[in-house]
């Protein structure tokens, strides 16, 4: 039977790019966005560029019955998942530490921490009934450090990958495998037209001079999805050009590639 991968956060960007690249080696693949519309649009986009099945779920943020509902429906159609890919995160920008709305700061707990949770449980049920898979988080290298007036974010990165970890240890005796992938900077859309704002910024300066491409984060969500990594679990792949093997980045001058 043709396996297949549930990738959230797959509209644009790096999560389009992991659902690409898993439709590419002939996955079908079930898309998730807190947009129906633009989680429809993008698994018909991939369809007819792969050949390969797939379908487009809105989702609520933090809502176990409706992730529940998406499991359920992807059994209906005659599917237990190979693969979670859980690329969608609430970035938690500009949250002040002092005077940072508690509310909004348990926002981003709840999504980076509690709702992947909730999405993990669920594959690792239907994985456990079909006899093994693989659960990836695309986390962030912030997992090991803290960015300025970020401390929500921060801090729910370095207890994702404690979940990870722990639900490696947990599921392992079912075959199913979680790790995590830690992008640093990337060449998103809001980099590439903010460029003069974000030149400077130090996780730009990185050994091997550049920073990742869309494809470098899917490639490396590929390797621990598939069967490649087969007995690798509860680790992490650091995607950041050498950042964060640097104790001070060595400042160069910089053209945007």
């Amino acid at each position: 039977m043709t396996k297949s991968v549930f990738v959230t956060g797959a509209t644009n960007g790096t999560g389009y790019a992991i659902a690409s690249r898993f439709a590419k080696e002939g996955y079908d693949v079930f898309v998730g966005s807190r947009n129906e519309e633009k989680a429809a649009e993008a698994a018909k986009n991939l369809a007819v560029e792969y050949g390969v099945y797939t379908k487009g779920y809105g989702m609520k943020v933090y809502d176990e019955a409706d992730v529940i509902r998406i499991f359920e429906d992807i059994r209906a159609q005659g599917y237990l998942l190979d693969c979670l890919v859980m690329n969608a995160a609430n970035l938690g920008i500009a949250q002040d530490t002092l005077t940072v709305d508690i509310e909004d700061f348990m926002n981003v707990v709840h999504t980076n921490i509690g709702w992947n949770f909730m999405l993990a449980r669920q594959a690792a049920l239907q994985m456990k009934e079909k006899g093994g898979g693989s659960i990836v988080f695309i986390n962030s290298n912030t997992a090991y450090r803290a960015i300025p007036s970020r401390a929500a974010y921060s801090c729910s990165k370095g207890g994702v990958l404690s979940l990870s970890r722990a639900l490696a240890i947990d599921l392992g005796k079912y075959n199913i495998r979680s790790n995590c992938v830690l992008p640093g900077m990337i060449k998103t859309e809001r980099w590439k037209t903010n460029y003069n704002d974000c030149k400077n910024a130090l996780s730009n300066y990185t050994p091997l001079r550049d920073i990742a491409e869309f494809e470098d984060i899917a490639n490396a969500a590929w390797y621990f999805g598939s069967d490649e990594s087969r007995n690798t679990t509860g680790a992490e792949l650091v995607v950041d050009g050498g950042n964060m093997a640097q104790l001070t980045p060595e400042l160069y001058e910089r053209e945007q590639k």
